[in-house]
C-alpha cells in the first residue's frame, strides 16, 4: 500500500500545480501528501520535478492512454484509492465502536456493584443473542473484550477520567464544605470517606466523593487530617475555600483538641478562610431517638422477635400461621441498631401482631405475660407512636443536595411539634390524637391510672424535646445566618452581619425582588440577583448553599462499599474498591471521547 512520510503544508503554489498536472500525471493531494493514484506511493516533496521523476521513472507507459480514455482511467485508479481509504476506516471506526461498548459496559458493571469477571459471562450472553438474531454479526461483537483484566482496567481508567473531571470543575468552586466519615468493611480495613459539596458562581451544587482513604494504622484524629489533606492536595483544593466540616460527632471525629474538625477549622483560619464545624443532624435525630430507652419496653419485644426468628422451623411455623388467619403482616421484623429506622418497623409489626404472638409463642411453652398487662400495651403504644414520628423526621432528612436551611427546618418543625404533643397530653382530658395506638391502648385502663400515664407520657416528650436542643446546639449556633439566608424579608438588618447589611436593606425594599423570592425557589432566587448591586449576599448565599448538613452520602456509600466488599470479595483492593465507588456516587459521565 502507500508509503506513510513526513507530512508536509502544502501552499497555494503547490496546489495550483496539482491542479494543472492532476490529469498528465495521475496525482492527487490526501491528508496534505502528494499521492500517485497508480501505485500509491507518496512523493516527497511537491514539485513539478520530483512528480515529473515518479512518473516518467515508473508509470510512462500511462502516456499511451489518450483523452477519455485517459480520464477514465483516471476516475477509475481515484475510485479504487478512496475505496481502500474507506475500507480502513471502517476498520478504525469498528475497533473504536468495540473500545467503547467495552467502556460502557464496564460503567454499568460499576455502577450496579458486579464482580469485574461478569463481563465475561455478559459476553457470552450477548454473543448467544447474536448468533440467534443477527449472526452476520458475530465478528464484531466478538471483538468486544470483556475479560476480568479489561473490566478492571476499564473502570480504573473511568474513575481517572472522573477524577480529572471533578478537578477541572473544582478549580471552578467558589466554595465547598466536606462531609468525612470512618467505618471498617468486611476485611476490617478502616476506610474514611470524604465528601466534598461545591458552589461554583452560578451557584449550580455538586456533591462528588473526594477520595476513599484506607488507614493501616490508627484512626487519631491527627491521622484522619493527614489523610484528608492528603486528598485535599492530590486535587488541588484550596482550604480558604472551605466553609466547614460535617462529621458523625465520634471523639477522632469531632474532639474539640484533637479532633479531626477542629484540625480543619484551623488549617482553614491559617489559610485565611473561616469555617464551621458541624455534628450530621441525622445523628443527632437517632441520639435523640435513643434517648427515650424505654428498656422495659423494648427488650421483650427483641427477645419475642429473636425466639421466632431465630429457629428456622419456628419461623416457618409463624409465618404459616399468619399466613393462615390473614394476619395485618406476613411476618415480625428484626430491628437492629445501626440501621435508623429499623426500630419503628421492628415496634410496629409487633404491636399489629401482638394478638397472633402471644398464643404463638404459649405453643412453644414461651408466655410474654406483658402482653396481659396494659400499662406495658400503653407504653408499647406510646413508644410505637413516638418512633413513628421520629421515623418520619429521619426520612425528611435523607436524600442528596439537600441545603442546610431545609434540613434545620424540618428539625424546628419537630421540636414544635413535641411541644404541642406536651400540650395535649397534660389536658384535661388528655388528647391522645397524635398518639393514636397509646389511645387505643389506654382504653382499657381506669381514668385515674390514664391520667397518670398520660403524665409520664408528657414529662418524656419534654425531655426528648430538651434533649433535642442540647444536640443542636451547633446548628443553633448558626441558626442567625440559616433564618437569613432563608427569609432574607423577615430580617431585621440590625440583625444582620454588617458587611451585609446595606445590601439588605436595599433587597427587602424592592419590591420585585420581593415577589421573585415568593415566587421562586431560594437558590434560582439567589442565582437571579442582580451581581452589581448584591453582590455580598451572593456571596452569602453561596456560602450557606456550600454547608453540608448531614453525612447521608457517606452512609450511603459505606452501603455500597460493604455490598461490594462482601464475604465473597473480601481481597477487592483499595484503589479497585475506591474505583468503584467514584463511578457510583458521580454525576459526571465518562468522557469516552478522551478515553479512547
Amino acid at each position: 500500500m502507500s508509503i506513510l512520510i513526513k507530512r508536509r503544508k502544502v501552499d497555494n503554489e503547490h496546489r495550483r500545480f496539482q491542479e494543472k498536472w492532476k490529469l498528465a500525471y495521475f496525482f492527487t493531494e490526501i491528508r496534505n501528501q502528494c499521492v500517485c493514484l497508480i501505485c500509491n506511493d507518496t512523493v516527497a516533496v511537491f514539485k513539478e520535478f520530483n512528480i515529473r521523476r515518479h512518473y516518467k521513472t515508473k508509470h510512462a507507459i500511462f502516456d499511451e492512454l489518450m483523452g477519455e480514455e485517459r480520464i477514465e482511467k483516471l476516475v477509475q485508479l481515484e475510485s479504487i484509492l478512496i475505496e481502500q481509504e474507506r475500507f480502513f476506516s471502517t476498520i478504525r471506526q469498528s475497533s473504536e465502536n468495540a473500545t467503547k461498548a467495552s467502556f460502557e459496559v464496564a460503567t454499568l458493571i460499576a455502577k450496579h456493584c458486579k464482580p469485574f469477571t461478569d463481563g465475561e459471562f455478559i459476553k457470552d450472553c450477548v454473543m448467544k443473542m447474536v448468533e440467534n438474531i443477527c449472526p452476520e454479526k458475530m465478528h464484531e461483537f466478538a471483538s468486544v473484550c470483556l475479560a476480568r483484566s479489561t473490566v478492571a482496567c476499564r473502570i480504573k481508567e473511568i474513575s481517572s477520567d472522573i477524577k480529572r473531571q471533578l478537578e477541572t470543575k473544582g478549580a471552578e468552586f467558589e466554595f465547598f464544605s466536606l462531609a468525612c466519615d470512618e467505618s471498617t468493611d468486611g476485611s476490617d480495613s478502616t476506610q474514611l470517606l470524604i465528601f466534598l459539596r461545591g458552589v461554583d458562581r452560578n451557584m449550580n451544587v455538586i456533591e462528588e466523593l473526594l477520595e476513599l482513604q484506607s488507614l493501616k494504622g490508627q484512626t487519631t484524629g491527627t491521622d484522619l487530617f493527614r489523610s484528608l489533606c492528603s486528598a485535599m492536595d492530590d486535587m488541588k483544593l484550596s482550604w480558604n475555600k472551605v466553609t466547614g466540616i460535617i462529621t458523625d460527632g465520634a471523639p477522632p471525629m469531632a474532639d474539640e483538641d484533637g479532633g479531626l474538625a477542629t484540625l480543619v477549622c484551623n488549617k482553614v483560619r491559617e489559610e485565611g478562610g473561616e469555617a464551621v464545624k458541624l455534628h450530621c443532624i441525622i445523628h443527632q435525630e437517632v441520639l435523640c431517638a435513643k434517648h427515650l430507652r424505654y428498656e422495659h419496653v423494648m427488650k421483650p419485644v427483641i427477645t419475642a422477635i429473636n425466639s421466632i426468628r431465630s429457629k428456622a422451623q419456628c419461623h416457618h411455623q409463624f409465618q404459616q400461621y399468619l399466613l393462615d388467619i390473614q394476619a395485618e403482616y406476613g411476618d415480625v421484623v428484626y430491628h437492629n441498631d445501626v440501621s435508623w429506622l429499623s426500630r419503628g418497623s421492628a415496634l410496629h409489626h409487633f404491636y399489629c401482631l401482638k394478638e397472633e404472638i402471644g398464643p404463638f409463642l404459649a405453643s412453644k411453652g414461651q408466655l410474654m405475660a406483658e402482653l396481659s398487662d396494659p400499662v406495658w400495651l400503653a407504653d408499647l403504644g406510646f413508644l410505637v407512636d413516638i418512633t413513628r414520628h421520629l421515623n418520619a423526621l429521619n426520612t425528611s432528612l435523607q436524600g442528596e443536595k439537600a441545603v442546610v436551611s431545609q434540613l434545620y427546618s424540618h428539625i424546628k418543625a419537630f421540636e414544635t411539634k413535641l411541644q404541642l404533643f406536651q400540650k395535649h397530653l397534660l389536658q384535661t382530658p388528655p388528647n391522645a390524637a397524635h398518639f393514636p395506638l397509646l389511645q387505643e391502648a389506654m382504653t382499657s385502663l381506669p381514668q385515674n391510672s390514664a391520667a397518670a400515664q398520660m403524665r409520664k407520657y408528657a414529662a418524656d416528650v419534654a425531655s426528648l424535646a430538651g434533649e433535642f436542643q442540647q444536640l443542636l446546639q451547633e446548628f443553633a449556633a448558626i441558626e442567625k445566618e440559616i433564618t437569613l439566608f432563608s427569609s432574607p424579608f423577615s430580617v431585621r438588618p440590625d440583625d444582620a452581619p454588617d458587611h451585609l447589611q446595606m445590601e439588605l436593606i436595599e433587597l427587602q425594599c424592592d419590591v420585585e425582588c420581593r415577589s421573585r423570592h415568593q415566587q421562586l425557589p431560594l437558590v434560582d432566587f439567589y442565582r437571579r440577583l442582580d451581581l452589581s448591586r448584591f453582590r455580598q449576599m451572593r456571596t452569602f448565599a453561596m456560602r450557606m448553599l456550600s454547608l453540608f448538613g448531614s453525612t447521608y452520602l457517606c452512609e450511603k456509600t459505606f452501603s455500597v462499599l460493604n455490598f461490594n466488599k462482601n464475604c465473597v470479595r473480601t481481597r477487592l483492593s483499595d484503589s479497585h474498591l475506591r474505583d468503584i465507588l467514584r463511578i457510583k456516587t458521580t454525576v459526571f459521565e465518562p468522557d469516552l471521547a478522551f478515553l479512547l
